[in-house]
């Protein structure tokens, strides 16, 4: 049985320089695949708001949405090291509401952490819901929550002011108390610098290779999700081109009577068709005389 990694276990990862490994999951049976491969972490991320429910972007997504998800993930995949992400809005009211929208998020799904995006901004939070007994995986850099005030979906970091913003805000979330860190679309000199002078695990997306991890959107590795690709981006598979073969082979077998075939049928047990119609000749007969 896969044994289910600790915050001291990856923890130790960075202090060997191992590299932890994981992506987004929403359903049950990507996250029992993804812990049957021996995937370190799995992400209930809100980029399910475009991966699954088709919107533009990421704010519309609710709590109940993230969590009615997260459960899923977590009954697939039970020895993986889960983490579920704080939507939009679950957070940006009182402490206390953050406090208790991540104490349901636990309770409910049995995360290992929640994640939320943001840097100085959110600290109280971040050190609010720590102080509180739960892990925090903070977010710095692009974060999709904010595309309206960055200007949208665009690389962060890459000037020396923003690349010392970004610092700031990354120093800001670890003294806060957050466990790790998600760096999204940083230039990877800049990571470099995060990664090396804080102590804790700070993961990459878009962030290059000199971090203590990375993980990717499941539907864009597997190149089921076709509006668009980020640059960073690897897709190690088109699988929306074969499903769509796919769906196309289907259509042709049922329409043409090739499908289903004998044997993808269930027949009756011998002598009992000969039964019926002698049981339904004999329930006719009645009906006749009454």
């Amino acid at each position: 049985m896969k044994k289910k990694l600790t915050r001291f276990d990856l923890q130790q990862m960075k202090e060997k320089g191992e590299k932890a490994v994981w992506m987004t999951a929403y359903d049950f049976t990507t996250a029992q695949l993804a812990e049957r491969a021996g995937m370190d972490m799995l992400l209930v991320g809100d980029s399910l708001g475009m991966a699954v429910y088709g919107y533009p972007g990421t704010i519309p997504v609710t709590l109940d949405q993230s969590m009615y998800h997260t459960e899923a993930v977590r009954r697939g995949a039970p020895n993986t090291f889960v983490i579920g992400d704080m939507p939009f809005g679950s957070y940006h009211g009182s402490v206390n509401d953050a406090v208790q929208n991540a104490v349901q998020y636990h309770k409910k799904c049995g995360v290992d952490c929640i994640k939320l995006e943001g840097g100085t901004r959110v600290a109280h939070i971040i050190r609010a819901i720590s102080d509180s007994g739960m892990l925090v995986m903070g977010h710095v850099g692009l974060t999709p929550q904010s595309t309206g005030a960055l200007g949208g979906f665009k690389a962060q970091g890459r000037t020396a002011e923003a690349a010392l913003a970004i610092m700031e805000d990354a120093e800001a979330v670890y003294e806060a108390g957050a466990f790790a860190m998600l760096v999204e679309a940083v230039p990877p000199e800049v990571t470099r610098i995060i990664a090396k002078e804080l102590p804790i695990p700070i993961y990459g997306i878009g962030a290059g290779v000199d971090c203590d991890g990375q993980v990717m959107i499941v539907s864009d590795i597997l190149g089921i999700f076709q509006a668009f690709t980020p640059k960073f981006v690897k897709k190690y598979a088109n699988l929306g081109a074969e499903m769509s073969k796919v769906f196309e082979a289907y259509i042709h077998d049922v329409r043409t009577g090739k499908f289903p075939a004998e044997e993808h049928t269930y027949r009756m047990i011998d002598g009992e068709l000969r039964k019926l119609t002698a049981l339904r000749k004999k329930g006719h007969s009645k009906g006749k005389k009454q």
